[in-house]
């Protein structure tokens, strides 16, 4: 495993950790079914899959190749995967801006590591329901953090019905079961397909290509058991849902202060 000197950001020390594990996503591949599930409503278990990347880091694109393989796949252990590619800013110094990095995705990732990584944070890293995090590319270990994810009780849920319009998405959904403590409800609106012609950095000269890109990634309620609820989300700008491109609605349950996320649903846009 190679790994570069740690750059300092706020108080945690980003690093990009580099294997390459072609036999995994070889061995991985075969337990994922061919089929998708995009439609409303929640399977009994969704496995949300974040992948912190950079399209300035020589080592992410491993890691883009496997959430692209497994984006809305049915794990072995029965989960819809869902993943979420949240590109973060701590390398757009050296050499290449992220064109779709957000400090929203910078934070997020630093707040998981607190919780998660002794390493602090790193590029590519996979976080799987805010439980478990691994190398991004590491294809036996998302499989392995799968397979006790599937033990684990969660919680249903659903989108009931969602509106489109300039102002926004209209969204209601329901939560099935009971919580000790409230969770935030977040919505992340994403693109279904993105890519890059890289024109400088460690990736200079590449054509990059992504899956479920997000575009934005709002805390939009705090609900507490059985319940439905409407939300507005506002979507972020140059965000064209009905434009050709798809879209995706990500909703989560997560318990406060970045937790375990307990449930989860998505629709396309």
């Amino acid at each position: 495993m190679h790994q570069m000197s740690t750059i300092r950001l706020e108080g945690f020390s980003p690093m990009r950790l580099c294997p390459v594990l072609a036999l995994s996503l070889v061995l991985l591949a075969p337990h994922f079914a061919v089929s998708q599930n995009t439609g409303g409503g929640s399977p009994a278990s969704v496995a949300i899959v974040e992948l912190f990347t950079s399209e300035a880091c020589s080592s992410c694109p491993p890691a883009d190749v496997l959430l692209r393989q497994i984006n809305l796949k049915r794990a072995s252990a029965g989960q819809l995967i869902v993943g979420i590619s949240e590109h973060v800013t701590y390398w757009n110094s050296l050499g290449w801006k992220d064109p779709f990095s957000s400090r929203i995705f910078t934070d997020r990732q630093s707040a998981y590591a607190l919780r998660l990584s002794p390493e602090g944070s790193y590029t590519p890293q996979m976080v799987l329901n805010g439980r478990e995090q691994f190398i991004g590319s590491d294809a036996g270990a998302l499989e392995q953090a799968l397979r006790e994810d599937a033990r684990r009780p969660h919680l249903v849920l659903s989108i009931l019905s969602s509106t489109l319009s300039s102002r926004g998405v209209d969204v209601k959904f329901s939560l099935t079961g009971e919580t000790p403590t409230p969770l935030d409800i977040f919505a992340v609106l994403t693109d279904d397909v993105d890519q890059s012609n890289v024109l400088g950095g460690e990736n200079g000269g590449r054509l990059l290509q992504h899956v479920s890109v997000a575009r934005s990634l709002t805390r939009v309620a705090m609900v507490q058991g059985d319940r439905e609820q409407s939300v507005h989300i506002v979507l972020p700008e140059g965000f064209q849902p009905g434009s050709g491109s798809g879209h995706h609605l990500i909703l989560l349950a997560q318990e406060q202060h970045l937790g375990p996320i307990v449930g989860a649903a998505t629709i396309p846009l």
